[in-house]
């Protein structure tokens, strides 16, 4: 698994463009074999998954049973919307207006770095998803999800 790192601030274009920063582009992992661009599944955001972390993922969605009702609506839920992208010569990103309208983004975007892949934000929802007062305060929220794990290793 990659690790990527940063919250870049960009511009998007009319047609759906995005010039992805250098610093970040530096750290994707073959950027040749693509990506594939989603909906998030909690999130009013979009997640670009480097095709390497994406056919892992595929690899988990493939043991789950197709018959069973749950798992049949969860894949197809999980998959709406999926594209395969690329970062052009330019080194731009084209994002069509399906999953645009989807995020809410407007002229402001931000790429998040999300461990393996890079969420995509509307500036003002991502920086208002940072300061969400329904949320639980960050420290009890870190101390719930991180004090099960052992720093030992």
């Amino acid at each position: 698994m990659t690790s990527i790192i940063g919250t870049y601030e960009c511009k998007i274009d009319t047609k759906g463009r995005v010039l992805v920063p250098a610093s970040l582009k530096k750290q994707l992992p073959a950027i040749a074999d693509g990506f594939v661009l989603k909906r998030s599944v909690f999130e009013t955001c979009l997640e670009l998954w480097p095709m390497q972390e994406w056919n892992v993922m595929m690899g988990k969605l493939k043991k789950l049973n197709p018959f069973d009702k749950k798992n049949d609506k969860f894949i197809r839920r999980f998959m709406a919307g999926v594209k395969n992208v690329e970062i052009d010569d330019a080194g731009r990103l084209l994002i069509a207006k399906d999953l645009i309208e989807f995020a809410g983004i407007n002229k402001e975007l931000v790429f998040s770095s999300k461990i393996g892949i890079i969420e995509i934000w509307d500036k003002k929802l991502y920086e208002a998803s940072l300061i969400d007062e329904d949320d639980d305060d960050f420290g009890e929220l870190a101390q719930d999800v991180m004090s099960n794990i052992s720093f030992d290793e």
